[in-house]
């Protein structure tokens, strides 16, 4: 079955507020809980087509909301990004998000409740771990028995020890770029200044640097030539294992790993499997921008899969915005040279512009024929952003995040076509625009036919733009054709980037014939999986097949193989 992931902050997914206000508190504002997840919301988003849901900020991270009556120790406003924070400044890598719990002093079982929830609605469970930075104030609270805190025993006196869990700036306080104060009483202070999350090894962060967080110290030394010490095992390593066992042992099915890449593939090679020799089935995803890295990270790290943001994403928005041909495509999963079934495949997610944001595509409909090569092009994941299914502008100013075509991460808000395809629980769409509606049927149709096509699940793949360029009835810069087949199923797939009707004919080359073992042959029935319409195609090397498609949109045909009078007569 191929894997769908379903990205979610359950910060936002259950907040109902119609007014948020800019730079709003949780008792202003509100926020979203684990308990929103109840079984109908949960069989909702399976019925998009999920298997899996990556549920987004679940480890408590920094936050100006004062928990101070839970024992949780409060964090500095000025380094807070937002008046919630960031999910990807972890506080405590041992808890759970108080902002996500009902009773605050059962976060942790309202968790495992969520987790269970979820597998008893037929889906897998995806959480972050954001192995390379932690909030600048970390403390665990909830810290097991025969465990230290993270640079406890630290010599903060080195720039760098392989024995210290953190990179310092010995005998110089932190003289950060911007407000150290805040809404304080006093200005935050930091002595030694750790070196902060984005490899910055100065006392000097800015506003666009990831001031919120510092660095963990894998044993590199950065600023000695990026030397490696790695013998004996850095403690850092251990701590980190321990704590995706910690998670492991929560029934959870998969780790999201946060900038990957910033952490020493040694580390992955090491820790991984170390996982997987207790739980099997946890799945490893890697945020890697580095194409050059790829095979490293999945061959010696064994990530299962990696993000395809500089490859496929990129030339999809490309091509989407009318940037660049739809040929760039071939090029794109050529590149990948035979990696392409270990490449996570998505249109949006927390770090990226929302499609139908003025940014972006300006429209959610402009984006149809990107979903469809994205869904169906291969084997691999795909992933989808919740909201995306509705056509989400995220083009709100919600607090530290500006209005930039993003949903925030930072702040305490609610999002509009979640809030009303939620509709206080009832998920009856009555508060959803007709073409909201109809989008997420269209996102409907093609995730479950993605999931359950069995050409497209385990299915060849054979690309067929190398016979169809500079044709009079195919525009290659903004059609793109392409076939996959399993068994006696056979998929057409044909998607059109245009703003434009197009009536296309498309080649078949003789080799398509060969390598699918597709016999020649004219009427194959055929349906048509996003309308059902059938009727019949010729599949014959001589004779392009015809398709009438609609703008910004596709046809993805279903075809028989077997001849229409196999049977024998009576």
């Amino acid at each position: 079955m191929k894997t769908i992931i379903y990205q979610v902050l359950p910060r936002l997914f259950g907040n109902n507020n119609h007014y948020c206000i800019c730079n709003g508190s949780m008792a202003e504002n509100g926020c979203g809980k684990l308990a929103d997840f109840t079984p109908h919301a949960l069989a909702e988003i399976r019925r998009l087509g999920i298997t899996h849901i990556w549920y987004t900020g679940i480890i408590e991270h920094a936050t100006q909301t004062d928990y101070r009556r839970y024992n949780i120790t409060p964090d500095h406003p000025a380094v807070v990004k937002g008046k919630a924070g960031s999910p990807y400044a972890i506080k405590d890598y041992y808890d759970i998000d108080p902002d996500l719990a009902v009773d605050v002093p059962e976060r942790m079982r309202e968790f495992e409740e969520l987790v269970k929830r979820t597998h008893d609605a037929r889906m897998k469970v995806i959480i972050d771990f954001v192995p390379n930075h932690v909030a600048r104030q970390y403390h665990s609270d909830a810290q097991p028995d025969g465990t230290t805190q993270l640079g406890a025993n630290d010599d903060t006196l080195y720039a760098f020890s392989p024995y210290n869990n953190f990179y310092y700036i010995p005998n110089s306080g932190l003289h950060a770029q911007f407000d150290m104060q805040a809404d304080a009483d006093e200005a935050y202070r930091e002595f030694p200044a750790k070196a902060t999350g984005n490899n910055r090894f100065d006392v000097y962060p800015n506003v666009t640097d990831w001031y919120d967080t510092v660095k963990l110290n894998y044993g590199v030394d950065y600023q000695n030539g990026g030397t490696c010490h790695f013998t004996p095992l850095p403690d850092t390593w251990i701590k980190m294992l321990d704590i995706l066992l910690f998670w492991a042992s929560k029934q959870i099915d998969g780790f999201r790993c946060d900038m990957a890449e910033m952490v020493p593939v040694a580390f992955w090679e090491w820790a991984i499997p170390q996982v997987k020799s207790k739980y099997p089935e946890t799945v490893f995803i890697a945020e890697v921008y580095n194409p050059a890295e790829y095979r490293n990270y999945l061959t010696r790290g064994k990530f299962d899969y990696l993000y395809d943001k500089v490859g496929l994403y990129d030339t999809l928005r490309r091509i989407t915005c009318g940037y660049d041909s739809a040929t760039a495509i071939t090029r794109a999963w050529q590149s990948l040279d035979g990696i392409e079934k270990q490449m996570l495949n998505f249109l949006e997610n927390h770090d990226e512009q929302r499609i139908a944001s003025e940014y972006f595509a300006g429209n959610p409909r402009r984006a149809i024929p990107a979903l469809i090569v994205a869904a169906c092009l291969n084997t691999n994941p795909l992933m989808i952003y919740f909201g995306q299914e509705f056509g989400e502008l995220g083009m709100d100013s919600e607090g530290f995040s500006g209005r930039d075509g993003r949903t925030s991460i930072f702040d305490y808000c609610s999002v509009h076509t979640i809030r009303c395809w939620r509709n206080h629980g009832r998920f009856d769409g009555k508060l959803l625009t007709a073409e909201q509606r109809a989008l997420h049927d269209l996102y409907r149709r093609i995730l479950t036919l993605s999931r359950t096509e069995r050409a497209i699940t385990d299915g060849a793949f054979f690309d067929l733009m190398y016979v169809n360029t500079g044709g009079w009835r195919f525009n290659e810069h903004k059609q793109y054709a392409f076939m996959r087949k399993a068994d006696s199923e056979l998929l057409f797939i044909v998607v059109n980037f245009d703003y434009i009707p197009v009536n296309v004919a498309v080649n078949i080359p003789s080799h398509a014939f060969d390598y699918l073992q597709i016999a020649q042959q004219e009427a194959y029935p055929a349906t048509d999986l996003l309308t059902g319409t059938t009727g019949t195609i010729d599949l014959l090397p001589y004779k392009p097949a015809e398709f009438s498609v609609a703008p910004h949109s596709g046809k993805i045909i279903k075809i028989q193989l077997e001849p229409r009078h196999s049977r024998p007569p009576k």
